[in-house]
């Protein structure tokens, strides 16, 4: 009896992909297997056929040969040596459907190690340290691996057995009617290995608490909410896994002169009547020093002076930022009487020309007598 194509048994196209032909297995086998059937030997070779389709069509290797051979490809001296036919294992078969969906199939290995938790320094710097970089020194209360066994977890020279339960697979497969689940094997908690003689020191764990002192380079230019990574130095796994990362969390005090946003500075310069009056020439601080500033005369409360590349070192682009130096007048206090008068001769000086000397003084009462003008109307 001739067979059928392997793709008429299982339903897709000859172009189908690898996710599309495992679809279709799942489905008629789910249909067809022999658990389900009871018996029944028409299903029972239909199974066969639907197994021997997929274990084909599902290796890049085989396909190829079938696509150009068809089923000679595997015939008496093909390239298969007559693999498939009878003796097909359904509970293989059945494992292989499922295994996909539960975690596992017969294909599993020893468990993979689980490495050790990541922690998290908090770190206070000032503005000036954050600017300019900084190596500092932490401490950090964690666990490390243990040195007697070195974090194996057994007995100086003694080592882990393998599972007698599960034979070093770290799972187990429990099978209940239709379903084979696998689970983690409940004799090593899915490490694959028992520890008969555990080491003192760590009690088996292969990790003991200590507190670690460490050496962080903190780079120019971060800022509150930037995190570097110290790749290791975070718990140590048990058992000698590896060891998880610590992230050292960047938090920037308030500066009593400066204020942050991203790479520029800003900060508020005190003028004096006078200067602000006549200009002149100021200091002004920055991170690197005192600068000078030249202020223009007529200046008012408010103006923005920019110091192009006084600000910060971006730690990503490397651009720096600007410093923004706001003017604030400073109004004289404390006046004697013979200043005091001085002050009220130059304000009925002025007096007859409000509008040329006090400007927005002018503009803003016209702008107040038309609002009311408006509220009448």
């Amino acid at each position: 009896m001739s067979k059928r194509d392997y793709y008429e048994v299982l339903g897709v196209s000859r172009d189908a992909g690898e996710r599309e032909i495992k679809k279709a297995y799942k489905r008629l086998a789910m249909k067809f297997h022999p658990d389900r059937t009871k018996g029944d030997k028409d299903k029972e070779e239909s199974f066969k056929e639907i197994k021997e389709a997929y274990e084909v069509l599902n290796n890049d290797q085989k396909r190829a040969a079938y696509d150009q051979y068809g089923h000679a490809a595997f015939e008496q001296g093909g390239m298969g040596g007559g693999g498939f036919g009878g003796g097909a294992d359904f509970g293989d078969a059945f494992g292989d459907i499922f295994g996909d969906i539960f975690g596992g199939g017969r294909r599993g290995g020893q468990s993979r190690q689980r490495r050790g938790s990541d922690l998290r320094y908090n770190l206070e710097m000032t503005l000036e340290d954050a600017v300019k970089g900084k190596s500092v020194e932490i401490k950090v209360p964690t666990y490390v691996s243990c040195e007697p066994c070195n974090g194996s977890g057994a007995k100086k020279g003694t080592s882990a057995k393998t599972c007698s339960t599960c034979h070093g697979h770290g799972q187990v497969q429990m099978r209940q009617g239709l379903f084979a689940v696998q689970q983690t094997c409940p004799s090593c908690s899915g490490k694959g290995k028992v520890i008969t003689d555990p080491c003192p020191s760590c009690r088996g764990q292969g990790r003991v608490e200590k507190t670690k002192t460490l050496n962080a380079k903190i780079p120019a230019g971060v800022d509150t909410g930037d995190r570097i990574r110290l790749s290791g130095e975070g718990e140590a796994g048990e058992h000698g896994a590896p060891a998880g990362d610590l992230y050292v969390q960047v938090h920037v005090k308030d500066h009593p002169i400066f204020v942050r946003d991203e790479n520029n500075l800003y900060c508020e310069v005190p003028i004096s009547f006078t200067t602000a009056a006549l200009g002149g020439e100021i200091e002004v601080p920055t991170l690197e020093g005192k600068v000078k500033l030249k202020v223009p005369k007529e200046t008012q409360t408010g103006k923005m002076f920019r110091l192009r590349g006084k600000g910060v070192k971006s730690v990503r682009s490397h651009a720096t930022g600007d410093l923004m130096c706001k003017a604030v007048i400073e109004t004289p206090v404390n006046l004697s009487g013979d200043q005091a008068d001085l002050l009220r001769q130059l304000e009925e000086k002025m007096g007859k020309n409000q509008t040329k000397h006090r400007p927005k003084e002018t503009g803003f009462f016209d702008s107040v007598k038309q609002f009311f003008d408006d509220l009448k109307s």
